[in-house]
């Protein structure tokens, strides 16, 4: 019922999942992800105890094969009908699928990634997306990589019922909300007629309101800029005696306090800024 690309960034930092399905919320079942641990996808009359037990198994050294046969060795429940792939801080990324499942199922690994899909449109869908993760090597980030992944499954046809769920979770250590937080991106689609595309229009949402700057593009507040930007927060109604007193003020009511640098602006907040009028 679901195809997904769980995976690791070519770094080794970030971990992550991406899922689509036609089911309601598919990211509230399937994914789970723990920094510098490994993450994991449980589908197809999915087992959602396999989401601790494969990162605890993980947290303890466990490569991610062996945790894969751990998890079907252990479970009661109807093996011939799972399907599950795990990736780990390092090594080969882990699928399996019971051949049981609903065609087309199946799934491909290698080196930091596993993809596995049940009830799908046909194998095209894996290949596609393991072609897609591949040719994404020097994306530097996870989730864009992931999302160009899962976008290729679902051209290639997806889920062979149709659409409705989406979910990206990337993990990794301090990427979260403030630095204070492991999980770097947290987003779900649960009931949208073309869930893939929304959640990448989310993502984009995401990349502006809650990553840092890049500072190889901060430009310095000083100068004609300075006096461009007082003035518009003046026209917003922040008049705060320092330029990055009223500049943060304005920034937090605009949730854009993730892009505050003193004594620079970021050239996204600059765009927003503008916008405003």
């Amino acid at each position: 019922m679901t195809f997904s690309i769980v995976a690791r960034s070519a770094d080794g930092k970030a971990l992550g999942v991406a899922v689509a399905s036609k089911f309601l919320g598919v990211g509230a079942a399937v994914p789970a992800a723990l920094a510098d641990v490994g993450a994991v996808a449980t589908q197809s009359y999915a087992n959602l105890a396999y989401r601790p037990q494969a990162l605890a198994l993980l947290g303890t050294g466990v490569a991610a094969t062996e945790t894969v046969r751990a998890l079907i060795a252990g479970d009661a429940g109807p093996i011939p009908h799972r399907q599950v792939g795990v990736v780990g801080p390092i090594g080969a990324g882990a699928t399996f699928t019971g051949d049981a499942c609903h065609p087309w199922a199946g799934g491909a690994a290698g080196d930091g990634y596993a993809i596995q899909g049940n009830m799908l449109a046909g194998p095209q869908v894996v290949a596609e997306t393991e072609a897609a993760w591949q040719a994404g090597a020097d994306q530097g980030r996870l989730a864009y990589r992931l999302l160009a992944a899962l976008r290729a499954g679902d051209l290639a046809g997806g889920d062979r019922r149709g659409r409705q769920s989406a979910a990206l979770l990337v993990v990794a250590k301090g990427m979260g909300y403030g630095g204070t937080s492991d999980v770097w991106v947290d987003l779900r689609v649960d009931d949208h007629p073309d869930p893939v595309t929304e959640l990448g229009r989310l993502l984009e949402m995401h990349t502006l309101y809650f990553e840092r700057p890049d500072p190889a593009t901060l430009l310095p507040l000083d100068g004609d800029l300075a006096a461009e930007v007082r003035e518009r927060l003046a026209k917003a109604g922040h008049t705060d005696a320092g330029l990055d007193e009223a500049l943060a003020s304005w920034a937090g009511i605009e949730n854009l306090e993730e892009r505050l640098v003193p004594g620079a602006i970021d050239p996204l907040v600059l765009a927003e800024l503008r916008a405003a009028g």
